[in-house]
């Protein structure tokens, strides 16, 4: 069994529009941490000098969205209506594991450049590889973003799934639709010279509106797809962190090779 890494680090040094902190403390700075915690919550005094190198355990605190790095989307990120369903849209640690480690399809759309994908780009893809999505299968886009990585060039030069391109792979019982770019959608500048042009408010941003519609979770900016060694034959592990009530979570994909 061969694993693929197929995440984008969670790197403060890197350009993103919501910059992340990265505080570290030393195994010193943790010692003398952990003396000064032990003595403000449970009353015990502790000299740092008394443990060995007079270092403890080094402790990293950052502040960033759940959106920073591969995540994963869940349903009550897309808005507070679920038309599918009587009860709100799911949070991220809601969804069922089972979504999450599913025979994976890559689809190759590198040549579009910046802009939208629509059915006939997805449509000419299943047709070059021979195969369609089967239901639960996780999709992945490689759109060609990842060039971009830690640069301002990556929230802006990419391309994303127009509304009925996301509705042909949900018809197809596809839950989990992941892409190597910023957003399912297409870029902000995109979608806005698009909707000003046509006054048409069914190009603002219509995967994530299909959410609303259809229950479905993204997985955006995945990495390193172009290192998968074949559209099909693998499986995908991409399992979201468990946080309460979020609209998102951090998630390790994996491409998993059995060979």
């Amino acid at each position: 069994m061969r694993l693929i890494d197929l995440s984008a680090p969670v790197d403060a040094s890197g350009y993103e529009p919501d910059p992340v902190t990265h505080h570290v403390l030393t195994p010193r700075q943790g010692a003398v941490h952990m003396s000064e915690e032990m003595a403000r919550h449970f009353g015990i005094d502790f000299d740092p000098d008394d443990l060995p190198d007079g270092e403890f355990l080094s402790l990293d605190t950052l502040t960033l969205s759940t959106h920073t790095g591969t995540h994963v989307d869940a349903p009550s990120h897309y808005g507070t209506r679920a038309s599918y369903s009587d009860c709100a849209p799911r949070n991220i640690d809601e969804l069922p594991l089972e979504w999450f480690f599913r025979p994976g399809l890559l689809l190759d759309v590198s040549d579009v450049g910046t802009g939208v994908i629509g059915t006939a780009r997805l449509e000419k893809e299943f047709a070059r590889i021979g195969r369609t999505p089967a239901p639960l299968d996780i999709v992945l886009l490689r759109t060609g973003a990842t060039r971009h990585l830690g640069t301002q060039k990556y929230f802006t030069d990419f391309a994303g799934l127009d509304g009925p391109a996301v509705h042909l792979l949900l018809d197809l019982g596809v839950r989990v639709i992941g892409t190597d770019a910023f957003s399912l959608d297409a870029p902000f500048g995109d979608i806005l010279a698009r909707y000003r042009r046509t006054g048409d408010r069914s190009v603002l941003w219509p995967a994530h509106v299909a959410g609303r519609d259809r229950e479905y979770c993204q997985i955006e900016r995945l990495a390193h797809l172009e290192a998968l060694p074949a559209p099909h034959g693998f499986r995908v592990a991409c399992f979201p962190v468990k946080i309460t009530g979020a609209g998102a979570g951090w998630a390790r994909a994996v491409g998993i090779i059995d060979d």
